[in-house]
């Protein structure tokens, strides 16, 4: 194993970015194609998170050198070699909750304060998706609901709602301090069952 060359994830950098100095769209493309990822794959999320991107779809040159340097990955190859790390990130109960967090910011319009209520719902089936067994029902809920928008307190009380709460609803305290949007949620899954 050759050592972490700054030289070499430098030049990889140049690979993709464009003359502005930042890896957009066109270049995030064509850098999932090399590494092997679909660009709405979990890894890009995780990857995103160690970088420190602020924007989806882009990595500045800061980000790429910061984020790259701390994983030591100057290559493909190399990158490919921590997908097994990256993906254990989701399994650490602290780490998950930080790319959870990261999540909102990251997919959200820089100019808005929420997420729209579209990306909210990618994103939280890229999140939720396959470990929270109501996640399907709450899906069902947003798509029929009046919420256009998501915000961070909505988002981070969704990740503890998965958590706590079982999913017959039977543990749910209305009294608690959730937002409305899932008392709501409770309320109109208690009908249905």
């Amino acid at each position: 194993e050759e050592h972490f060359s700054s030289k070499k994830c430098l030049a990889w950098f140049y690979e993709y970015a464009g003359p502005d100095e930042v890896v957009g769209p066109e270049g995030m493309e064509k850098f999932c194609e090399d590494i092997g990822v679909e660009p709405e794959n979990i890894i890009m999320l995780v990857l995103a998170w160690k970088l420190e991107a602020e924007s989806m779809g882009f990595f500045t040159k800061e980000e790429w050198l910061k984020g790259m340097t701390s994983l030591q990955c100057d290559c493909t190859e190399k990158l490919q070699n921590k997908f097994d790390f990256l993906r254990s990130q989701l399994n650490d109960i602290s780490s998950f909750k930080n790319i959870y967090r990261y999540a909102f910011d990251f997919a959200r319009d820089k100019d808005q304060r929420s997420l729209d209520i579209d990306t909210a719902k990618s994103m939280l089936a890229l999140l939720l998706g396959r470990t929270w067994p109501l996640f399907s029902v709450f899906y069902q809920y947003l798509e029929q609901s009046k919420y256009r928008v998501m915000n961070k307190d909505q988002w981070y009380n969704v990740l503890e709602f998965s958590r706590t709460v079982h999913a017959d609803l039977s543990n749910y305290d209305e009294d608690g301090a959730w937002p409305v949007l899932l008392d709501e949620f409770v309320e109109w899954q208690k009908v249905r069952q």
